[in-house]
């Protein structure tokens, strides 16, 4: 039971295939089913890319908190749907808890046993989004109603060992609480492109040292941060540019701070197919990111990605990256929030010169060995087992 899935694409939808591909891959059979917020008009049952999902339609508009129950129950209707229809042997569903508690609801009713994955904490987005603020009624109801879905759960897994802690410690016992990391397709194990010197000449990154991000841009990504710093970097370093792919709420203000910069480039959003040229381009992929509860306890799958295809990361020191990333071993870490500590990151990155090769080849082992997703989804094994 997924909030949304291709053709959308996100770190949630890429994580969902690699966990459904290597769950395939044990030679398991999965059935897809996908939320009321997928998106509208689409077809009841729909093949993307050789995956079939179930589609669950928007119920009528209605006011807030009623509009919300109405999706609930429109998602338990299809579970329990397509439940008669394939008869699994487990329910196994993906935050956020509107997708949740109908998948409670729906595995209760057939019988069968209920895993819940909680893949961040969205009363904490919700926050950096000013949505809502730390400690709101809005902000407890959230975190109240995802902790008795978790305590209603036969199983809870979640992606890192910060968030195992946090959901221990809301009461939920150890023994029922697996983690499954953010991993990589093994596909992505190739080394490095050349890049490609057309798309270079055309961004104005010809004979330029890159500092890039790709993604979306959200305010915890801290990518003022780094338009901050650039100017001490750059100070020190000349032929530096910033490279950013993507966009997002923090769009519109990242273009306006750095307008008139000519060492500043924006792509917008580009075609997925189209991100591995923009990759190539970059010399150090930064990762900025704001040091709030969010990032402290959730890992990112873009150092993965990159670390994967041996590129080097600079990445501020939240424990969300701490997970994924040994200071001068696999890349390099610095203060989070403090741009003045990113430049000088920066410029020791780029003085660590004959030390690349070294640390491209230690993360690539890390990955390799420890973050493929065959090796991550591992860990659903004996959760199932004990369930079935």
């Amino acid at each position: 039971m997924l909030d949304h899935s291709l053709p959308l694409q996100s770190g949630y939808v890429f994580r969902s295939l690699g966990l459904l591909g290597a769950q395939r891959g044990f030679g398991w059979r999965t059935v897809q089913v996908t939320g009321p917020r997928h998106n509208a008009g689409t077809p009841a049952e729909e093949t993307i890319d050789g995956w079939t999902f179930h589609r669950t339609p928007h119920p009528p508009p209605r006011p807030p908190v009623w509009h919300e129950l109405a999706e609930m129950r429109a998602l338990s209707r299809r579970l329990e749907a397509v439940i008669a229809a394939t008869s699994p042997d487990i329910v196994h569903a993906h935050s956020p808890l509107l997708a949740g508690f109908p998948a409670q609801r729906a595995a209760r009713r057939a019988g069968l046993p209920f895993v819940y994955e909680l893949r961040g904490l969205w009363e904490d987005a919700a926050v950096d989004l000013g949505h809502t603020t730390e400690g709101s009624a809005r902000y407890r109801l959230t975190r109240s109603l995802e902790t008795r879905l978790m305590r209603r759960a036969d199983a809870v897994v979640t992606l890192c060992q910060a968030m195992r802690a946090e959901i221990a410690g809301r009461g939920i016992p150890p023994e029922r609480i697996a983690v499954v990391p953010n991993a990589v397709d093994p596909a992505r194990l190739a080394a490095a492109r050349a890049p490609d010197p057309a798309l270079a000449a055309a961004l104005g990154l010809t004979g330029r040292r890159v500092l890039g991000f790709i993604g979306s841009f959200y305010r915890y990504e801290g990518l003022d941060l780094l338009l901050a710093a650039l100017p001490a970097i750059r100070a020190a370093h000349p032929d530096v540019a910033v490279l950013l792919v993507g966009g997002g709420p923090m769009d519109a203000a990242l273009r306006e701070a750095a307008a008139g910069d000519e060492a500043v480039r924006f792509t917008g959003r580009v075609p997925h197919a189209e991100v591995a040229r923009y990759y190539d381009l970059v010399d150090f992929l930064v990762l900025p990111r704001r040091r709030i509860r969010l990032t402290e306890l959730v890992t990112p799958l873009k150092p993965l990605e990159a670390m994967a295809e041996g590129r080097l990361v600079i990445a501020s020191d939240v424990g969300g990256h701490r997970e994924l990333i040994a200071d001068d071993i696999t890349g390099f870490l610095f203060p989070a929030d403090d741009p003045a500590a990113l430049a000088r990151r920066v410029g020791e990155a780029i003085a660590a010169a004959p030390r690349h090769g070294a640390i491209r080849a230690a993360a690539r082992r890390f990955v390799t060995e420890q973050r493929v997703w065959p090796v991550a989804a591992g860990a659903y094994k004996p959760v199932y087992d004990r369930l079935t």
